[in-house]
């Protein structure tokens, strides 16, 4: 029997299988390796890094009165970003000798410190020290949250490789300097050093950098402000770590530590009561931009406010409330009730240089200028008057009854009987001696005469936006009145007919200096020129000869009325040169009266004067008031409103009226003025 012959095997078909199985698990285990790699990468879900690439941190708005002077810091985070130009060369060093010795080495993971971190973490048995390098610290800073734990730790390995990556060293250690916490409120080194220091970070001595650096270990602990003694220590380990480092030598180390350092913050001083102006400013600016962005976007806002202006408003304040108090002694009330307002604007555009809205802000919010409302008396008259010149009704030399009246009241059996204010009546007036004396029945009968409908037309037409009285109080001030409208209202008659609205905020940029809005006058046209100067030639004549003479002390051309309630509850005076319109309120917060003759002369105009005087130091008298085309100053007589030839012997006879030229004869070149001789009269008559 032939027995069945052995096969070998076919190892040359078993070695080609071994190695395709072997392949094709090393692909699956590789893959699977990738695979769970991938899965941990998308497990992390980690933040992307292209945020850093432009980096625009939260940053300090800063707000400027007109000459640049810094008034407040708004932000959510105190925090100034520069560049490692602007930082002295110590400050960098100071912070990697401390913080991250080699930086420049290595990849944004230093790994032999992750070794010696980790060691010292299993011996404990949970995260007791930290390798954190500066890149890492920038990660968490900004990408991460400050939660201890395994998971956030890979998270913040991964994202420092790849912003080492992406990011130059430079970069990295700028967003670092810049976004550090360094105690008390201070983000960053520019504010610590303003904070600490109250010097920017490029003018840090040797001494200050290394107790900057100091800091970021533990802000609170080792705060110089707070724990002096723990941040000279602090201070001592950086100066040996710089020594190491190679950056300076032991003397320059002896020598900081002997430096006698001084803890002393960045103060601001914004000018007396300006705190009221700051107010408005904020609330008009969170209305355009949102409140998120005026606090962390890093704006430049430049006001309109003249701090030296703010300051000698609040003295003229101060002075005049004073001396109300004294002539007021036996009123034990009036010293916590007294309260006054002011607000001081560009005649042309509209800026507010000045603003007293109360005693203290932090204990009341309420803006006196430009909240509160009250009775204007007999500061509203120019309105009316202004009214019925407009339509042609009245002009300067128009005579009118000074009389007794009885109107029509609310009830039909009880008239309304307005009375002057010193009870008495002058008969047959000029339209300018009634508002140079502010008689009360000659208001009262222009606006009859005018209407209603077209006096509070053109107080809108102003800028009174408020409801007004639909009687004819509204001529004697009835109606309660704002200051700031009462200003604008006023700013028509130096501004040749425009009224122009107030403003706070003359120009805002953002922080690369783009200009985001600049101040542009907002006009409207309220009276005709000719119509403005008349006004304005009348309310000189208040200053001159009337119940605002006190303000002749300014010495330059200006224009004004007062204002006086029932009781002397209220006083006011509104005034004007040919560049600044300023009015003044002074009243009591329990509504009881200022205090016998407590007027608007009184109690207002010197708080006025006072104020005014800053207005014209700083440069030239302002020239007089700008004559229009149409207007021609011709001699009046004071008792007739008849154009005269002035008599040297009769001075007190007439006064210079200014009349539109249509409703003159003929002028003659010399004289500006022609009045037709007796027999020239008679001999027209005759040819009637």
């Amino acid at each position: 029997m032939v027995s069945k012959r052995r096969k070998r095997p076919n190892r040359r078909t078993w070695g080609l299988r071994a190695l395709l199985l072997v392949l094709l698990g090393s692909t699956t285990l590789v893959s699977l390796f990738i695979g769970l790699i991938v899965a941990v990468y998308l497990m992390l879900d980690l933040p992307q890094i292209n945020q850093l690439k432009s980096y625009a941190p939260p940053m300090v708005t800063e707000v400027l009165d007109s000459k640049g002077r810094p008034l407040a810091y708004w932000y959510k985070e105190k925090r100034w970003p520069i560049s490692l130009y602007q930082m002295t060369p110590y400050l960098p060093q100071a912070f990697l000798s401390a913080e991250d010795a080699r930086f420049y080495e290595h990849p944004g993971i230093d790994f032999m410190g992750v070794l010696r971190a980790m060691i010292k973490n299993v011996e404990a048995g949970e995260i007791v020290q930290g390798a954190s390098t500066i890149t890492q610290q920038v990660t968490r800073s900004l990408l991460l949250t400050r939660q201890r734990s395994w998971i956030r730790k890979l998270k913040e390995a991964i994202l420092a490789w790849q912003i080492d990556a992406a990011l130059t060293k430079n970069e990295i250690l700028t967003i670092y300097l810049n976004q550090i916490y360094l105690g008390n409120g201070a983000y960053g080194v520019e504010a610590a050093a303003r904070t600490y220091f109250a010097k920017h970070a490029s003018q840090l001595n040797l001494a200050e950098c290394a107790m900057l650096a100091g800091l970021p270990q533990a802000p609170s602990r080792y705060n110089p402000a707070k724990n002096f003694a723990a941040a000279k220590r602090r201070q001592a380990y950086v100066l040996r770590r710089m020594v190491e480092e190679g950056y300076i030598t032991p003397a320059q180390a002896d020598k900081a530590k002997r430096y006698p350092i001084k803890i002393h913050s960045e103060t601001l001083n914004p000018p007396a009561g300006s705190l009221y102006f700051l107010a408005m400013v904020r609330k008009e600016l969170e209305g355009r931009y949102g409140k998120n962005r005026l606090l962390t976007d890093g704006l430049t806002i430049m006001t309109t406010l003249n701090s030296q202006w703010q300051e000698r408003a609040a003295k003229a304040v101060e002075a005049g409330l004073k001396k109300i108090l004294a002539r007021h002694r036996d009123d034990h009330g009036i010293k916590r009730s007294l309260q006054a307002a002011l607000l001081s604007i560009d005649a042309h555009t509209g800026a507010v240089r000045a603003l007293w809205g109360g005693r203290d802000f932090k204990k009341n919010q309420y803006d006196l200028a430009t909240q509160a409302r009250m009775q204007p008396g007999s500061s509203f008259k120019p309105i009316v008057y202004s009214a019925a010149m407009a339509r042609g009704i009245i002009g300067p030399q128009t005579i009118i009854i000074d009389e007794p009246v009885s109107l029509p009241g609310k009830n039909p059996d009880e008239p309304w009987e307005p009375e002057n204010f010193d009870k008495k009546y002058m008969g047959p007036i000029t339209v300018r001696t009634a508002l140079t004396y502010s008689r009360n029945i000659i208001s009262v009968k222009i606006a009859k005469m005018v209407g209603l409908a077209a006096v509070r037309k053109q107080a809108r037409l102003m800028g009174i936006t408020v409801p007004l009285a639909n009687n004819l109080s509204i001529a004697l001030g009835s109606s309660a009145i704002p200051l700031i409208q009462m200003v604008e209202a006023y700013s028509t008659f130096p501004n040749k007919g425009w009224s122009v609205t107030p403003q706070f905020i003359q120009m805002v940029k953002d922080r690369s200096g783009n200009i985001l809005e600049e101040l542009e006058p907002k006009c409207t046209k309220a009276l005709d020129p000719v119509t403005a100067y008349q006004m304005t030639h009348l309310l000189t004549g208040v200053v001159q000869d009337g119940t605002g003479r006190r303000a002749r002390e300014l010495g330059v051309p200006a224009g004004g009325k007062t204002g006086t309630t029932d009781n002397y509850k209220d006083a006011w005076f509104i005034g004007f040169t040919p560049t600044v319109v300023t009015g003044v309120w002074v009243g009591r917060k329990d509504k009881l009266p200022l205090g016998r003759l407590e007027t608007g002369g009184r109690a207002a105009c010197p708080i006025w004067v006072d104020y005014m005087r800053v207005t014209i130091q700083s440069k030239a008298a302002p020239q007089d008031f700008d004559v229009p085309p149409g207007i021609a100053l011709v001699a009046v007589d004071r008792r007739t409103g008849e154009i005269v030839t002035p008599d040297p012997d009769k001075d007190g006879a007439y006064v210079w009226e200014a009349l539109r030229q249509n409703d003159l004869p003929a002028l003659h070149p010399s004289s500006g003025f022609f009045r037709l001789p007796s027999w020239l009269k008679s001999l027209g008559n005759f040819f009637k």
